[in-house]
C-alpha cells in the first residue's frame, strides 16, 4: 500500500520509511516462506515434526501473519509486538541447533521419549540442510530486519 509523500516529509525521512517498510516486507517474505515450507514438510512429506519443531512453529506461524498485516498497513511500529516472538523462536531454534550437532547431551533432550528424534537424520530438508539450522536463520534474519532500520538511526 502506497502512499503519497508530504511536503514536509525530508529526504531522509522518506528513506528511513522506505526502508523501514523494505525490511518489514522482506521479514514478511521469510516468515511466510518457513510457515508453508514447515507445513510442505509436514503435510506433504508426511515428516512429524519434534516436539522443539512444533515450538518453533508456534512461533513462527503468527509472525507470517502479524507481519503480513503489518507490511500490507506499513506499519512499522509493530517490531515491538513481533520482535520478542523472533526472539524467543530463534533462541529454540538455537538450541535444537546445539541438540543436533551434538554439543548438547542426549540426557538433555525433550525428543527421544515423547516422539521424533530431535537429532534424527529425518530432520533434514532432503538429507542435507539441517531443519534446525534453516529454522535458526529465518529467526535471525527476521529479528535482524526488524532492529536493522532502528540500528542504523542510532549509530
Amino acid at each position: 500500500m502506497l502512499r503519497p509523500l508530504q511536503q514536509s516529509e525530508g529526504h531522509e525521512q522518506v528513506t528511513s520509511r522506505s526502508l523501514q517498510n523494505s525490511a518489514l516486507s522482506l521479514a514478511w517474505i521469510i516468515a511466510l516462506v518457513s510457515t508453508l515450507g514447515a507445513l510442505f514438510i509436514g503435510e506433504v512429506m508426511g515428516q512429524t515434526p519434534c516436539v522443539l519443531c512444533w515450538y518453533q512453529r508456534i512461533a513462527m506461524f503468527p509472525l507470517a501473519l502479524i507481519l503480513g498485516i503489518a507490511a500490507y498497513l506499513e506499519d512499522t511500529t509493530i517490531y515491538r509486538y513481533v520482535l520478542p516472538i523472533s526472539i524467543v523462536g530463534g533462541l529454540i531454534a538455537f538450541w535444537h541447533s546445539l541438540l543436533f550437532i551434538g554439543i548438547v547431551p542426549e540426557i538433555i533432550q525433550p525428543c527421544e521419549l515423547s516422539g521424533p528424534s530431535c537429532a534424527g537424520a529425518k530432520q533434514t530438508v532432503f538429507g542435507i540442510v539441517p531443519l534446525p539450522f534453516l529454522s535458526f536463520a529465518a529467526f535471525v534474519a527476521i529479528t535482524f530486519l526488524l532492529l536493522h532500520p532502528y540500528l542504523k538511526r542510532l549509530s
